[in-house]
């Protein structure tokens, strides 16, 4: 049987290797409606390599998309290059604390916790070098200038050092391989993972040919939103064509432009890395920090602050109180904030308020009026009576989702 045959040609010979993908998928989180949609969801039909691109073996966008999900890469090291560009307005680094859901000098205290540090990925060009070996073993490391930020996840431990400031930062694991710290969605499998949980009717899947990356041979996954209304444009997945792991992510907004997110390997190695490259001692006159937390705090902090490129539906799990308004590319967290009156004012909030104004766009509808704040991806609409409504939709969708409730 040919890869490339017509699902209704194939259908019947996969059904039971779909089955066997459907039970190994849960490494992505697949949904059962992703590996078995429909032929009017997922292209069946793969493009044809350009010139100067790897001649692979024909494949369809399903068979790709198992082909991830039944990727078992326990092993890896590498390079990964970030360019995050959302659009915000240069604050002077608060947009980072925005971005995060904390104030500024939060993470107790400590320069080298993970939670806040890793909030400086959300803008700019950033320089990774990350290692895994298994689920319980992995180091992250952000190259900055003259200075390293290293996390490095070891069995039960989770260290976190900046060598800038010479800080250590201690957390211990609830359970080897669970602390969340250890695995921040940085790499272009983590990125991945959490598109493909978007797939659903409301999206087209297909296979726009194949592309070299980091000197290995991948298949180009294109992911696009059916629905108008959304800010995504498009999403490129390259996998490998060999393990399955994708190697490259790209998401472009509707609008054009530069990609709000480009994320992908220049350097990687499927080799077992050296065990030394997961040990970790504070250097001598270190500050160490110990968390306080304790694991059950960090999940909990964890649930809140995870949900960056999940489909509304995730997003609306990981605000308190939220309700999730639409489906699929359109859909709309909304939450009660319970402050009513809008933006900060007057003595209360001096002039942060006519600050945040100045940055949003004044809007009205059947709700009332509000304030909506964009970037190239995510808008937020800020209502007078205290109500948010937030996603990866137009200001247009904000105001429709405010204005009926669907």
């Amino acid at each position: 049987m040919a890869p490339y045959e017509s699902d209704d040609a194939a259908g019947a010979a996969r059904d039971e290797d779909a089955r066997s993908g459907r039970r190994k998928a849960a490494r992505y989180a697949v949904p059962v409606a992703v590996v078995g949609v429909a032929a009017a969801t997922i292209g069946l039909v793969p493009a044809l390599a350009d010139s100067g691109d790897p001649d692979l073996p024909r494949i369809s966008a399903q068979q790709l998309i198992e082909k991830m999900a039944k990727s078992d890469t326990q092993q890896l090291s590498g390079t990964v290059k970030i360019n995050t560009d959302l659009g915000l307005p240069d604050l002077g680094g608060l947009e980072n604390s925005l971005a995060s859901g904390a104030a500024p000098g939060s993470g107790d205290g400590s320069s080298a916790d993970p939670q806040s540090k890793l909030t400086e990925l959300v803008s700019g060009s950033h320089t990774l070098r990350v290692a895994a070996d298994g689920p319980d073993r992995q180091k992250l490391s952000l190259l900055e200038r003259g200075a390293e930020y290293s996390l490095i996840h070891d069995g039960k431990d989770v260290w976190g050092y900046d060598s800038k400031s010479n800080e250590v930062y201690h957390s211990t694991a609830a359970d080897s391989g669970q602390d969340h710290r250890a695995k921040p969605p940085a790499t272009p499998e983590d990125f991945a993972g959490e598109a493909l949980k978007s797939v659903d009717d409301t999206t087209s899947v297909t296979v726009d040919g194949t592309m070299r990356v980091a000197g290995r041979d991948a298949y180009k996954l294109l992911i696009k939103p059916k629905q108008s209304g959304s800010t995504v444009g498009a999403i490129s997945i390259a996998v490998d064509a060999k393990t399955g792991t994708p190697l490259k992510f790209t998401l472009t907004p509707r609008s054009g432009g530069a990609a709000v997110l480009d994320a992908g390997f220049t350097q990687v190695s499927f080799a077992e890395p050296a065990a030394s490259t997961f040990d970790f001692t504070p250097p001598k006159g270190a500050k160490v920090t110990e968390d306080q937390d304790g694991p059950k705090g960090r999940e909990h902090a964890h649930r809140g602050g995870d949900d960056f490129g999940k489909g509304g539906e995730d997003l609306g799990k990981g605000l308190d109180g939220a309700t999730v308004i639409g489906k699929g590319w359109t859909s709309v967290a909304t939450f009660d904030t319970g402050a009513g009156g809008g933006l900060p004012t007057g003595s209360q909030g001096g002039d942060l308020g006519g600050f945040l104004g100045s940055l949003g766009e004044q809007v009205s509808g059947k709700f009332g009026k509000g304030t909506v704040f964009s970037t190239r991806l995510v808008n937020a609409l800020i209502t007078d009576d205290g109500k948010v409504y937030a996603g990866a939709v137009t200001k247009e969708a904000l105001v429709k989702a405010a204005d009926t409730g669907k």
